[in-house]
């Protein structure tokens, strides 16, 4: 592999805590887009993904599932596979921190570190974030909270190994400098040196040792590797590094050429892992992009707020090229993005139904109708047909410059400009109209030709977007000739007008998608409830004494709507109990009847009335609560 043609591109590898949210996906397709377009351009691209395994938070989700942290980790990672696939993503390797080269290289890499000084032993106490896994300085926290995450943080003081990050400031500020480009956009880079290194780099906790569910320190086996070693150690140990010996892939493919990773990692990714790197003597990633997050509304995602979208759900629903083209195109470069419900159908109506499917399914139409599906190139200037050609060879120029600066939102809006463009040539042209005139046949067929010419171009742009719909495209004009260049095809014989993207009816979805989310939510407030009922032993049971009683009177009580006043005979004597059950039954139907009595209650005052126990009913409903009456059970009857 020759370096000036291999483009080695990674994603920030997924944590294993949950399946990832639509957001959390935004990576990997973003991710692929780009390795798609380096393939088109003739890179050998080498692109790896994977998931994050070890962690304090892993090994308390793994206790409270009551399974091992690694049956906690297989379940996720393969969720994470799951969604990547269900998204059309082609990665080159899928890597797991808890693969046994990782962990192996992994400890190398902190005994090499440790041994030549860069790492060394003392002592943590801070604030901690459990689900960020960072310590911060109360200075660093943003009203008492994380300032990554703005959850709490808890006290911590342990024993820890320190990576000296101010050793190597100077270091990164000048590569900085001589790499201008090294962190897009450029606000992150800015973030970076104003908010961190300006203000002196404290020492990076490196180990922990309060849990056990990470890579045991080589020479310190009570201290686990903590996860910024770990992780980030992943885009050269997926690879073939090894401190005691590496393979030629990764000779071949670092340093790599980009990393594509959410802009909360930024910090991560552009002072401590080019620091570990410095400190193994390696090369420095080409660039770094921190894009910005995937928004639904103005809120983050989270399951507390119920605004979960999950990426595989979406694509079942709606297509996954619609996935992709939403993220690739209403992400924009710098700044949050959004997604709604709402909003992902308007962009699908308008963009991929109206827009591109519509022109594409009339086009091939109109060429099977009027020329049995065969036009070729004839000359032509008029002003319209000029103005096309022109927007053409435009978006053109402005797809290749915006793509190779990932401002992959602007490059797919200059694409969709030329197919309005096309739907506009087509009303200012009329095909229909030209068709009945046979002196216009030339001029038709020059039409036809300029924008089966034009979708060719729209098909090829939009590959690395939706590589599903642009094989469709390609099958229905019949042609695999990927130069981008207006006029590269001179004849056309398409096959039959396939829709691309059927529209979808808003209220109808929207409708059905609200009932799922309702009912999705009361399974889980069932659920929860489920969940809250504590689990007792034999021991607590046998607690309980349970008795047949007969109800020897009963009566209504008086200013209390629910309740009746019950005389039971429990076979030794008579008791009073009251119950709540005034809505179900009235007091001449339960005289005579034997229930089933909890005799040993703590006696209570209820309206009143002494009440010496309990008895038991069926809670069938909201609306139904039924007693369970006894038959042939003598007053007095053990319940066993």
């Amino acid at each position: 592999m020759s370096d000036n043609k291999k483009f080695y591109i990674t994603t920030a590898i997924a944590y294993t805590s949950r399946k990832p949210h639509i957001g959390n996906a935004y990576d990997i397709v973003l991710a692929d887009m780009i390795a798609r377009y380096k393939k088109m351009q003739g890179y050998d691209v080498f692109l790896m993904t994977g998931s994050d395994e070890h962690g304090q938070k892993i090994e308390e989700y793994a206790n409270a599932a009551g399974i091992s942290p690694k049956e906690y980790v297989d379940g996720v990672s393969n969720q994470i596979k799951e969604v990547w696939q269900s998204l059309n993503t082609n990665y080159d390797k899928f890597i797991r921190t808890t693969d046994a080269d990782h962990e192996a290289a992994v400890q190398k890499i902190f005994t090499k570190l440790y041994e030549q000084g860069d790492i060394y032993k003392g002592h943590y106490e801070g604030k901690y974030c459990v689900p960020c896994e960072s310590f911060f300085t109360p200075s660093q926290l943003v009203d008492g909270k994380c300032p990554d995450c703005g959850r709490e943080v808890i006290d911590s003081k342990e024993e820890a190994y320190f990576l000296r990050l101010s050793k190597y400031q100077d270091k990164l500020l000048e590569y900085y400098e001589q790499n201008p480009d090294f962190i897009m956009p450029e606000s992150r880079k800015n973030e970076m040196i104003n908010n961190f290194l300006k203000p002196g780099l404290s020492d990076l906790c490196v180990s922990r040792s309060t849990f056990k569910w990470g890579i045991p320190v080589e020479f310190d086996p009570k201290h686990v590797t903590y996860v910024w070693i770990d992780a980030l150690s992943n885009y050269i140990t997926g690879i073939g590094y090894n401190p005691e010996g590496s393979t030629e892939q990764f000779k071949a493919l670092w340093p790599a050429d980009l990393h594509v990773i959410g802009k909360d990692i930024v910090r991560f990714h552009t002072i401590y892992w080019p620091i570990i790197l410095m400190a193994l003597g390696l090369p420095l990633p080409k660039q770094v992009l921190g894009h910005p997050w995937v928004l639904v509304g103005e809120d983050k995602m989270s399951k507390s707020k119920g605004n979960v979208i999950y990426a595989d759900e979406l694509a079942k629903r709606f297509s996954t090229d619609a996935v992709r083209y939403y993220l690739l195109s209403e992400i924009p470069f710098a700044q949050d993005g959004t997604i709604t419900y709402e909003s992902f159908i308007n962009k699908f109506n308008a963009d991929l139904a109206n827009t591109l499917g519509n022109l594409v399914n009339r086009s091939v139409a109109m060429t099977n109708k009027y020329f049995d599906g065969k036009v070729s190139f004839k000359e032509c200037d008029n002003e319209f047909d000029n103005d096309l050609i022109a927007t053409a060879k435009e978006a053109i120029e402005k797809y290749h410059s915006l793509m190779d600066i990932y401002r992959n939102a602007d490059a797919v809006n200059a694409v969709m400009n030329l197919a309005k463009r096309c739907n506009k040539y087509i009303d200012e042209t009329t095909p229909w109209s030209l068709a009945k005139d046979e002196a216009q046949k030339d001029r038709l067929e020059a039409v036809l030709y300029n924008l089966l010419e034009c979708i060719r171009l729209l098909g090829i742009m939009l590959t690395p977007v939706m590589p599903e719909s642009c094989d469709s495209i390609k099958a229905q004009l019949n042609e695999n000739n990927t130069t981008l260049a207006f006029g590269e095809v001179k004849e056309y014989s398409v096959g039959a007008a396939t829709p691309l993207f059927a529209r979808i009816d808003a209220e109808k979805v929207l409708a059905e998608i609200a009932a799922e989310q309702e009912a999705a939510k009361k399974a889980a407030e069932e659920a929860a409830n489920v969940a809250t009922i504590a689990e007792i032993g034999i021991e607590d049971f046998a607690k309980v004494e349970l008795c047949a009683a007969k109800i020897v009177a009963c009566e209504a009580v008086p200013k209390a709507k629910k309740l009746l006043k019950l005389t039971l005979n429990d076979g030794k004597r008579d008791r009073t109990v009251a119950s709540g059950i005034a809505k179900f039954y009235k007091p001449e139907e339960l005289v005579g009847k034997t229930v089933i009595l909890v005799s040993n209650l703590k006696k209570a005052k209820l309206c009143g009335i002494e009440s010496e126990g309990m008895i038991l009913a069926a809670d069938c409903s909201e609306d139904n609560i039924k007693v369970i009456f006894l038959e042939d059970i003598p007053a007095g009857s053990k319940i066993r």
